[in-house]
């Protein structure tokens, strides 16, 4: 009965409200995240996201928030709100924490992991294929993933907020930067090879040819005060102000049909250092000469700029003697580069701005410009996208990220099955019975607790519930695939024995609170056993803490953190004990107390253990055998069971039953099951069976 009441008041408490819908930061709020020389401009829209100023009050970006864009839960069921810069080429300019509630952060780590987790991205594009973990094995010298560092201990948080970062980040770049591609850019294939002319780049539109006369340029400016600045327009209508060849020389066909040798091979040296950049190819034989007399070599060109899909391309002269193959028409020749994992896709159009300018006056002239516009495309066939680089869903990046792990746990809890199912009543019956279960729990110990960091908390039910009540996600369960297989195993473990699989094998504190027992045992610590009574009641405590802390996880779940540090798991097996004073004390104190109180937080205080024994409702079976006998007249097993597991009448109380065999090994057991003992001995009471009036010998 007390524990059908238990589980109505957790069902009920379910029900409580979940807190509104996070409102965006105000300008106040946002404007301490903005550093120089940027300022916070307009609302874009009421998602949190923002103009970016730069200081002269021109466009630079856009400052965002995640929290409505990518509301993606993480442990503790609330999202991480992460504050990002993105230029108008889609690169991080800075990306800052804002709040969280992740447990192993809030007080276990500490936030200044995340923060500096959050550090690598500056300087990145939404274009490149960023992962977090390592190469799973692979060297990624020459892969265009991007590997950013995960937080030791905390890397299923981290993929959380790296995804909802991104996910926002894309969504900012689709609404407010006209379709930025955020995929890898397309490269020149190096497998394809033609053999091509000049004759043959113009035939096919390979190179672009722009011609503006001196007369179309003068329409520009008519009815401007620069109208007469310029006699040469004038006097010579018809001869070429701009008379421009655009060549794409990133695929080597192409190069090698418009360069000379020498510079074709030292343009192969140059992109042999510089991959990532893509060469393009200017020939003036009009007069606007490319760039102005005070132009400096290897630096932007200042007549000339570009743009993709409406926004800026960064161009560079590539300082290279340009020699030009035979056939090419003669002019002032520049090599310019671009790089293309600034999002620059060499295989789509892409326009050239040619600046004309013009002054009028002597002193502090009047500045006039007209922008001259090239478009250029060159031909899919010379390139290829690296689609074998794009990355993974993120529960597949963790599972590769742990697949040794995974295949270890696997084999761990396989073999743990079995030995407490179908093999358990001979696991019982070993005389090193002890050893082995204790060599069980070191496992679970070492490689699940503190290896593994596969100790479940009642964090993330608690985060599983708020998901299901506000209607989230729960893809935060698949960023840690090894806790989640042990969840599993957890799960299973309700069906076929309720709640003991986990408490008494699975749990890594579990299985310290009972070498902390053995020890107290070896040096003879009075031991402390509550009567039935009190037994009984402090039972009711971990039911207790569990309304309780679900009561603050939607009623305040800023409280959530700290009131879940009731358990000691956090500070015991994934910090290992690296924590504040208090923490430590108290995980140390509760291990203290198992020398002398048998498994005492386990048995009372713990509020996933309240968890598992509601879970293990869904026991099919009894799975432990009992006697007639069992309670009536024997009490060996109940007063042998150090959890008060067994009632008086001999049942089992499968809520609070850890599935220590103990009491299979007794039922199995001819020397200590008292029915057992009792048969044996009225078997050699009885008298010897005779044949044909013979006594037997």
């Amino acid at each position: 009965m007390r524990l059908i009441l238990a589980f109505l008041l957790f069902a009920s408490t379910m029900l409580l409200p979940g807190t509104g819908k996070a409102a965006p930061l105000d300008r106040e709020a946002m404007s301490e995240f903005v550093y120089a020389p940027y300022v916070l401009g307009e609302p874009v829209n009421d998602k949190g996201v923002w103009e970016l100023l730069n200081s002269g009050g021109g466009l630079a970006g856009y400052a965002f928030e995640t929290i409505l864009m990518a509301p993606l839960p993480g442990f503790s069921g609330a999202p991480i709100n992460i504050f990002a810069m993105l230029d108008l080429d889609g690169r991080f300019l800075d990306v800052r924490l804002i709040d969280h509630n992740e447990p192993i952060f809030v007080s276990g780590l500490g936030e200044a992991p995340l923060r500096r987790f959050f550090e690598q991205y500056a300087g990145h594009a939404i274009s490149e294929s960023m992962v977090v973990g390592n190469a799973y094995g692979r060297g990624d010298g020459g892969s265009a993933l991007v590997y950013l560092d995960g937080v030791t201990k905390a890397t299923a948080s981290a993929r959380i907020a790296h995804e909802s970062l991104m996910a926002a980040a894309r969504e900012v770049a689709r609404e407010t930067m006209q379709g930025i591609t955020t995929g890898p850019p397309a490269h020149p294939d190096p497998d394809h090879d033609e053999q091509l002319s000049w004759s043959d780049l113009v035939a096919e539109g390979i190179a672009t040819h722009a011609v503006v006369s001196n007369a179309e340029l003068q329409a520009r400016f008519d009815g401007t005060i620069w109208a007469d600045d310029d006699p040469e327009a004038t006097d010579a209508p018809d001869d070429a102000y701009l008379d421009l060849w655009v060549v794409d020389l990133g695929p080597p066909s192409i190069a090698r049909a418009a360069l000379g040798a020498e510079t074709f091979a030292e343009l192969q040296r140059f992109l042999s250092i510089s991959p990532d950049e893509e060469p393009i190819l200017l020939i003036e034989r009009g007069r606007h000469g490319l760039v102005s007399p005070e132009f400096v070599r290897n630096t932007a060109p200042d007549w000339l700029s570009a743009e993709q899909d409406g926004l800026p391309i960064a161009l560079r002269d590539a300082d290279l003697l340009v020699e030009l193959a035979e056939g090419v028409p003669d002019g002032t020749a520049m090599i310019l580069r671009t790089d293309r994992r600034l999002g620059f896709d060499p295989s789509r159009e892409w326009t050239l701005k040619v600046e004309a300018v013009r002054e009028h006056g002597m002193f502090q002239p009047q500045i006039g410009r007209e922008e001259l516009l090239v478009s250029h495309a060159t031909p899919e066939r010379f390139f290829e996208r690296p689609g074998q680089v794009a990355p993974l869903s993120p529960w597949r990046e963790a599972i590769l990220g742990r697949q040794t792990d995974l295949v270890l746990l696997c084999g761990f809890l396989i073999a743990l099955l079995l030995a407490v199912g179908p093999a358990q009543n001979r696991l019982a019956g070993l005389t090193l019975f002890t050893p082995v279960r204790l060599g069980f729990l070191a496992v679970m110990t070492g490689f699940v607790g503190f290896w593994g960091q596969g100790q479940l908390s009642i964090v993330t039910v608690l985060g599983v519930l708020r998901a299901a009540l506000e209607g989230g996600s729960f893809a935060f369960l698949l960023y840690d695939p090894f806790s989640a297989l042990v969840w599993a195993a957890a799960i299973a473990g309700f069906v076929l024995w309720g709640r003991g699989f986990f408490c008494g094998w699975l749990c890594p504190f579990g299985a310290l609170q009972e070498f902390a027992a053995h020890f107290g045992r070896l040096l003879r610590l009075p031991q402390i056993e509550p009567s039935a009574t009190w037994d009984r009641r402090l039972k009711g405590l971990k039911y207790l803490v569990l309304s309780g802390l679900v009561g603050v996880a939607f009623l305040a779940p800023s409280g959530i953190d700290t009131a879940a540090e009731v358990e000691p798991f956090k500070t015991a097996i994934t910090t290992g004990f690296q924590r504040e004073w208090y923490y430590v004390a108290w995980a140390v104190g509760l291990l203290l107390l198992s020398a002398v109180l048998f498994k005492g937080f386990c048995r009372y205080l713990c509020p996933l253990g309240a968890v598992m024994a509601i879970g293990g409702l869904l026991r099919g079976r009894d799975w432990i055998a009992r006697r007639a006998e069992c309670g009536s007249p024997c009490q060996l097993c109940k007063v042998r069971c150090r959890y008060g597991a067994i009632e008086r009448s001999g049942k089992i109380a499968y809520s609070e039953c850890f599935q220590c065999l103990d009491c299979v090994k007794i039922h199995d057991d001819p020397q200590q099951c008292v029915p057992l003992v009792l048969a044996q001995r009225e078997r050699k009471r009885a008298p010897a069976p005779e044949s044909d009036g013979v006594p037997a010998e």
